[in-house]
């Protein structure tokens, strides 16, 4: 472990615009006091989100199920835009717009503070288990420590199936054991937050089930749990350990739809390069760097329909952080 961190040290990044596009990009920001297109998505997530409850017993179950899950997909693309400075300049109301918690599981607060996290020191410890929040790796030697079903269950969630079907329980579940550890604890600014998460909660189900009347168990396990098994389609195969940390990040080069949806975060390279550009923008940064990306394994040209024709019962990576080793495998 020591030496793949030595070396990861030492490398740069990630591939960056070049500095007449970065100058136009840092302008562009500093001009900017209002997103009207992250503002707009923000209104027709919600619209969209009453609308659905609104009218949910009316509707076949068929078509408001997937809808549902796709908005709540769409919202936590929002919630990412909020996160890293959109649509207005003010941290406050981004968190207004990006706080409330729809999909019931997990505080904003703390999303923002680990996703925040994932992004420090330039990208040189993505994937590192104990830097990168958003890991999905195993520290080396834990599956020794687990028996046959927990290893079972870490070996499918490295599959896109299993990361689909296990990987939100998977998740959350890790989550919650995380955040009940710190609770008890006593770490009191941790209750603070779960107790603004839980009148969160509170004001979300007032309206859903008490007075739209979706089912509870419906609203959880056929609109929120889908909603992060979406989540986990784009992120699957975001991030790999390799020794050499520009190699950590690919690109999927989705369709109009799942972009819409995931709000350009496909373009996960343009992303971490510029953290501070809004969605709309990435596209044309991607357009700038994508001839200086050597590796072609670094761009998933064939969208998400490739991602699953290769990785749907295929692993992408080990369970366990590969340490020192090169690639993952």
């Amino acid at each position: 472990m020591r030496a793949f961190e030595a070396q990861t040290v030492a490398t740069q990044s990630f591939l960056e615009v070049s500095p007449a596009v970065a100058r136009e990009i840092e302008l562009s920001l500093g001009k900017r006091r209002l997103d009207f297109r992250t503002l707009g998505v923000a209104l027709a997530v919600y619209g969209g989100f009453l609308a659905l409850t609104a009218f949910f017993r009316d509707l076949p179950l068929w078509l408001t199920a997937p809808l549902g899950s796709l908005l709540l997909a769409w919202y936590g693309s929002l919630q990412h835009e909020t996160i890293h400075g959109h649509p207005t300049t003010s941290r406050r109301i981004n968190a207004m717009l990006g706080g409330l918690p729809l999909s019931l599981w997990i505080p904003y607060a703390i999303y923002r503070e680990t996703h925040l996290r994932h992004h420090r020191h330039g990208g040189r410890y993505l994937t590192e288990v104990g830097r990168d929040p958003e890991s999905f790796y195993l520290p080396p030697g834990a599956l020794a420590k687990v028996g046959l079903i927990r290893r079972a269950i870490h070996a499918a969630n490295c599959t896109l199936a299993g990361r689909i079907i296990l990987g939100p329980a998977v998740a959350i579940a890790t989550f919650w054991a995380r955040e009940a550890r710190k609770l008890c604890a006593g770490d009191r600014r941790r209750l603070l937050i779960w107790l603004r998460h839980a009148l969160g909660i509170a004001l979300v189900l007032s309206w859903t089930v008490g007075v739209c009347h979706v089912p509870l168990i419906a609203y959880v396990a056929l609109i929120v749990y889908p909603s992060v098994s979406l989540s986990h389609l784009r992120s699957f195969a975001e991030h790999r350990a390799d020794t050499n940390s520009r190699r950590r990040t690919r690109v999927v080069e989705a369709n109009p739809l799942w972009a819409l949806i995931f709000l350009n975060n496909n373009l996960h390279i343009a992303h971490h390069a510029h953290p501070k550009l809004p969605w709309h923008q990435l596209p044309s940064a991607w357009r700038q760097m994508r001839n200086s990306v050597r590796d072609p394994a670094l761009v998933i040209r064939g969208g998400y329909r490739e991602v699953i024709r290769t990785y749907l019962f295929r692993p992408l990576i080990n369970a366990e952080h590969p340490g020192s080793n090169a690639d993952g495998e």
